[in-house]
């Protein structure tokens, strides 16, 4: 079923706002002392006022603009999810199971909340503020001291003899730490939640297919961590789905707790993000920043499926379909135009993030959307900008005093976010699910000028560029960057990936043979010169490449090979320039391209050696020749 705006935003007329209250807060950094707390002590929020009225949102011009490309039945919305339990009492621990881990003392238990609820509970704890975005209320959180991922703070058990010890990639990625570790802080985050009155429990399934999902099971002591998290996860639907609940991995969020014997435990700092495998649980303490919950959990499944029976494929990638079935995905980088180019009003959006790839096709892991803010609008990306209303959870958002939010404004951080259930996307796919891929994208924003808009890859040379997960940063995209810097990020995901990168690789390979599924290398990068010097591809010629791609005309054009990097690129392609497509011909001195493109391949090649000879698969013939 493939998904309207005007379908799925009419709950919010639904929606209530009992005592909501919007935020003039002149200073929301204050928030992260409170939250550090626990939020006992509530920091005073000023200038208070109700928020607007329903009717003064945009969501009701928008919902008459979007027309259906699938026939839809039934769409999800807030209403479809109540499966709401709070549980009192003080047995109320034993009956969802919580005392298997020891957490026995709270006497209230809130597992799954509507998020009507969720809106209530965050309001009435204090634990952030209800601001006007244009398209309806949403709540807005501080996470304190860090506003983004902690990853040398990430650490995973290394349990003499196991399978998990036998399979990890031990690195600076996969760090290693001990059982007794583990134990310490696991018995230093039950005590904490054993003070505790009441405790946040969200029960969910990380996958949409069925058959491949994992269980899993969240314990938090807020409720914006359950909003979340049950925005970013496969919510369950059917009470039934709760009964006897046996999760395949609990985590413990004490986020409120510090390990404060970290030095002796051989760890970088008091925060500490730690996963044990063999247990099936996690533990997360210091930092409040909701992508730990992300992205720890993505890290789990880049481990699992690939050693299950049979083997499944993990991806940090985007997807979507056509009206046909067909389905492409697409990895990119950020910077690459992922999100933006995966949009596309003919088709269907599957995932915008983590996929799996079974016997059975393409399937999203995640039940939402995690995306950056900083300079958000509705003009640059209207799809994100048009999902932040009542549901969604703003996260270190600059909040002004009239209550509106402020994206341009990076006092906080950069690394503003907003998480929303995907059916607040216009134009998703109800099941989160279709077939094998047709079509895979590698997007690059090639800041050097060498790569060409658009190139056909063998199964080999995808492989190579799998690997390597090329994009360049430009002046402007971190501090202290004056030009263009080659990044390489394995699988398009280094920091999340478990298991030898050749792993993943020599499984991709496998389902493309299999499928005769076509690779393709995108670059949205510049031509005519390096950055400062060329000028950026057009949109419009990025889109026609995909365009081409998606419908196969481009199967059946004349191709050469790249000199260089040996790819193979389209001679002439309906839209595009011709002189576009012949990347060289650009520059106005060919030499100067010459050397460039000399000296990414060197780059490329200087960055593939980490992963010779560890007796893996060698992919390195179907890299560039220099």
């Amino acid at each position: 079923m493939f998904a309207t705006t005007s379908a799925t935003r009419t709950f919010l007329k639904k929606a209530t706002l009992q005592g909501a209250k919007t935020t003039a807060a002149r200073a929301f950094g204050t928030q992260a002392a409170s939250v550090a707390a626990g939020l006992r002590s509530p920091s005073s929020l000023s200038s208070l006022k109700r928020p607007k009225t329903l009717h003064h949102y945009k969501y009701q011009q928008q919902a008459s603009k979007s027309a259906a490309v699938f026939d839809h039945g039934q769409l999800e919305s807030r209403d479809t999810y109540n499966v709401s339990q709070t549980i009192n009492g003080t047995d109320a621990c034993m009956k969802i199971g919580l005392d298997k881990l020891g957490i026995t003392n709270p006497t209230t238990i809130h597992r799954n909340l509507t998020y009507q609820e969720l809106f209530e509970h965050e309001q009435a704890n204090n634990e952030g503020v209800v601001v006007n975005a244009e398209y309806g209320p949403t709540f807005c959180v501080s996470t304190g001291k860090y506003t983004g991922r902690s990853p040398k703070d990430k650490w995973v058990v290394y349990n003499e003899g196991s399978e998990s010890a036998k399979h990890f990639d031990w690195n600076e990625i996969n760090q290693a730490t001990t059982p007794q570790v583990f134990e310490e802080l696991n018995e230093k985050a039950v005590k904490y939640f054993n003070t505790l009155d009441r405790a946040y429990v969200f029960d969910c399934f990380v996958g949409a297919s069925p058959a491949s999902r994992k269980k899993v099971r969240f314990v938090h002591e807020m409720a914006w961590q359950q909003h979340f998290v049950t925005n970013m996860f496969i919510r369950p639907v059917d009470p039934a789905e709760l009964d006897d609940f046996e999760p395949d991995f609990t985590v413990i969020n004490a986020c409120a707790q510090t390990d404060t014997d970290w030095e002796r435990h051989k760890l970088h700092s008091e925060t500490a993000v730690v996963f044990n495998i063999e247990e099936g649980k996690a533990v997360i303490f210091g930092t409040w920043y909701g992508g730990e919950n992300k992205k720890g959990i993505f890290s789990l499944m880049n481990y699992l499926l690939p050693l299950s029976d049979p083997p499944q494929l993990p991806m940090h990638c985007s997807a979507n379909v056509g009206k046909d079935g067909d389905v492409c995905l697409f990895f990119g980088l950020s910077g690459t135009g992922k999100t933006t180019l995966s949009a596309d009003p003919h088709r269907a959006l599957i995932g915008d993030d983590e996929h799996g790839w079974d016997e059975h096709g393409i399937y999203n892991f995640e039940g939402g959307c995690y995306a950056k803010t900083i300079d958000l609008s509705e003009k640059t990306e209207p799809d994100i900008y048009r999902a932040i209303h009542t549901d969604a959870l703003l996260e270190n958002v600059k909040v002004l005093e009239d209550g509106t939010p402020d994206y341009h404004d990076t006092s906080i951080t950069e690394n503003g976010r907003v998480s929303y259930p995907i059916f607040h996307i216009d134009g998703y796919l109800k099941e989160q699910m279709a077939g094998h891929p047709n079509n895979i994208i590698f997007l690059s924003c090639d800041a050097f000028g060498v790569l060409p808009p658009v190139a056909k890859l063998s199964s080999g040379e995808a492989m190579y560029h799998f690997m390597s997960g090329y994009t360049a940063k430009v002046a402007g995209t971190e501090r202290g960057i004056k030009e263009p810097q080659a990044t390489f990020s394995t699988c398009f995901g280094a920091a999340f990936m478990t298991l030898h990168p050749t792993v993943y690789a020599d499984l991709l390979q496998k389902k493309l043979e299999k499928h005769g599924t076509h690779v393709y290398l995108v670059n949205s990068g510049w031509a005519g010169g390096p950055y400062g010097e060329g000028d950026r591809m057009s949109i419009k010629t990025t889109r026609t490449c995909i365009d081409a791609i998606l419908d196969g005309s481009i199967q059946h054009t004349e191709f050469k090979k790249h000199p260089v990097f040996g790819f193979d690129v389209p001679v002439a392609l309906d839209g595009v320039d011709p002189s576009v497509l012949d990347i060289r011909s650009t520059w106005k001195d060919p030499a100067a391209y010459d050397a460039q493109a000399k000296k990414l391949a060197q780059m490329f090649i200087n960055n593939f050696k980490k992963y010779e000879g560890k007796g893996s698969t060698d992919y390195t013939k179907f890299g560039p020749q220099v």
